[in-house]
């Protein structure tokens, strides 16, 4: 039998820390580790299956034989199995055999902590490092500004295999065409951040990512892992921040990954109705396992650490939080208190977000939550959840359902859009126009717009316009910020070519002014998750389906006054309410000729009136476009 040898990286102090749930850095000491001993090259394997009765790391170095390198178990009661095997090296392809106390049961697993995985349908780990010289210290000590609660913040929602592909045959751009390509069209368009769907190695393409194996590991469909961190360099020297789509809700039931690892409910919830998804089809992991804990917050901290995230989008949130969520009556058991809230869940939650801004003050975790649940973007000591963020989804779903009616009936339905007021300032929002609105015969968000062609874009416009004064941060997916008219299909490119023709143009050119507009305005950002950002002017005008509102910075001389018209028909000499006397200008319209609007309805420099007006002493005739949205400045 070949040579294992035995050794640990693990102090005692390490295993405590494992066990009680408060290792977050195990990705330094759990998978395969390439490194010198007794002057010998090899490489050291650790791995967590308390439930076996024996482990031993087949791969293409031994045949992939069972029991040529059999690993040792620690005395501790872990339940790590680890050894150094003498002349594996990098790029070595391995798995784990797993032999159970459990009836025998044999189980052929992926490394959970491999750093590269093998391109699917192969299912083998590899062993790896990714030594890579990075360029980002200026960003990475400035960050904090650009991640803060009141800076501008403008996401740019990207799936890597299909924002663009190769003309020729059809195939993914690599890492390295991306950090080239990607970055400079992220730069162009002016957004803050880009947000990546899920890049941990998973194996099947129309999950998107969202059904992870691989949870250390970017996946190899776009390169080697060094490759992925020159495009974060890339991104970050061009003072963009990315965000990475996070999966710590669900895993798939693949015969390589993490179900059933040892033989027994390991990572995932013994009880179905508490482990098994129904939705997804995918098993659900066990929260209240103090190891389930310290293996997900440590995956959460080594995107932080390793490839210098910016931050996490945590993605299926609501599926965490109730324990009824997409069950029927008798598919669930009420929690200890009688109530629906899954008590290990929220727990979890909190402290991975604990661990992740006590290490990384500088960034931000986003919550795709889409319930009315309390407190997600509150601090844990206030009893919130401690997120930075949280998706509006109500915002989303009453925005697209008003947008999608014909104007002439919009006067009817204006509470729909006033309606996000009433809570806005109860969470940290982003507004988010994300994958989900375009995908499952729902539409483009173009083709959501009713009316002719000049219509559909001057409301594509007007949508945009009226999200981007909202308060919150924004969130846009790849695609809508040039009008893309089919819905997404993760399996090409989007139509670049649609950029030739003019509507499509201008809708692209108005989404580049708006995030300028948006970073330069502090009115626009400074207060964004305060009802001090925010003052109606008035949100009574339904008959002409008419808003206008004021969004306020630290300083008064930044506020700006916002007017949208919801209508084709063009409302001159419109008296507005104003906060002061004063002279005004026009600093924004979304009518411009060079966004393909009619380009007819420009506001000159207005002079307030002593006129009383919706309850304030000075007002102002101003015009605004049809379908269309003209902000304001005192001078």
């Amino acid at each position: 039998m070949a040579n294992v040898i035995v050794h640990s990286l693990f102090t005692d102090f390490d295993i405590n820390l494992f066990k009680s749930g408060k290792h977050y850095k195990l990705y330094e000491k759990m998978g395969s580790h390439m490194m010198t001993l007794n002057g010998v090259q090899g490489t050291y394997f650790a791995v967590w299956a308390p439930s076996a009765k024996m482990v031993s790391v087949i791969g293409d170095f031994n045949y992939w034989i069972e029991g040529e390198h059999k690993l040792n178990v620690r005395w501790d009661e872990s339940g790590i199995w680890e050894g150094f095997i003498p002349n594996v090296g990098k790029g070595s392809t391995y798995k784990y055999k797993i032999q159970s106390h459990n009836n025998d049961i044999k189980t052929e697993k992926a490394d959970p902590y491999a750093r590269r995985c093998e391109h699917p349908p192969k299912t083998a780990s590899i062993v790896w490092d990714e030594p890579y010289k990075w360029k980002d210290s200026k960003w990475m000590k400035k960050r904090k500004k650009h991640n803060a609660l009141n800076a501008p913040y403008s996401v740019y929602e990207v799936h890597l295999g299909s924002w663009k592909r190769k003309l020729e045959d059809n195939t993914f751009l690599t890492y390295e065409e991306l950090s080239n390509d990607l970055v400079n069209y992220v730069k162009d368009m002016n957004f803050t951040h880009v947000e990546l769907m899920p890049v941990m190695e998973y194996p099947y393409d129309p999950s998107w990512g969202y059904q992870l194996t691989g949870y250390f590991a970017p996946t190899s469909r776009f390169g080697y892992p060094e490759a992925f961190k020159l495009l974060v360099d890339k991104l970050h020297q061009n003072d963009i921040g990315i965000i990475l789509d996070w999966v710590p809700s669900h895993f798939p039931e693949d015969a390589h990954g993490l179900g059933f690892f040892d033989g027994s409910c390991l990572y995932e919830h013994p009880d179905k109705r508490k482990g098994y998804h129904p939705d997804w089809k995918s098993l659900i992991f066990n929260y209240g396992r103090n190891e389930v804990k310290s293996f997900l917050i440590s995956n959460a901290i080594f995107w932080l650490d390793q490839y210098h995230a910016d931050g996490l989008r945590v993605d299926a949130v609501a599926s965490m939080l109730f324990l009824d969520y997409s069950r029927d009556e008798g598919e669930w058991e009420p929690n200890m208190y009688g109530g629906r809230e899954n008590l290990e869940a929220m727990s979890f939650l909190r402290e991975m977000n604990e661990a992740v801004y006590g290490m990384f003050p500088d960034v931000q975790t986003i919550a795709e939550e889409s319930t009315s649940f309390p407190m997600v973007s509150k601090p844990t000591f206030l009893g919130g959840l401690g997120f930075g963020m949280k998706w509006m989804m109500g915002w989303m779903h009453d925005t697209l359902q008003y947008f999608a009616k014909e104007p002439i009936y919009r006067k009817h339905h204006q509470n729909d859009l006033t309606f996000s007021m009433t809570y806005a300032f109860t969470e940290n929002f982003m507004l988010p126009l994300s994958h989900d609105e375009v995908v499952y015969g729902k539409h483009s968000i173009l083709g959501r717009m009713p009316g002719d062609e000049w219509q559909r874009f001057a409301n594509l416009r007007l949508l945009y316009s009226y999200m981007f004064t909202h308060p919150g941060t924004n969130l846009l997916f790849q695609g809508s910020e040039f009008g893309q008219s089919e819905e997404w299909n993760f399996q090409q490119s989007l139509d670049w070519h649609l950029l030739e023709y003019e509507p499509h143009k201008g809708v692209q050119k108005l989404l580049k002014d708006l995030n300028a507009f948006y970073a330069s305005e502090p009115a626009l950002y400074e207060k964004q998750f305060s009802a001090e950002g925010f003052e109606w002017i008035d949100y009574n005008d339904a008959e002409n389906s008419v808003l206008v509102y004021i969004r306020k910075g630290e300083k008064r001389k930044d506020d700006i006054i916002v007017a949208c018209n919801m209508t084709p028909i063009s409302r001159e000499n419109y008296r507005i309410g104003l906060p002061k006397k004063g002279k005004l200008k026009e600093v924004f319209n979304s009518d411009q000729k060079t966004y393909f609007g009619s380009g007819e309805f420009q506001n000159k420099p207005l002079t307030s009136q002593k006129k009383a007006w919706q309850f304030r002493d000075h007002s102002a005739e101003i015009t605004i476009p049809p379908l269309g949205m003209v902000a304001f400045k005192y001078v």
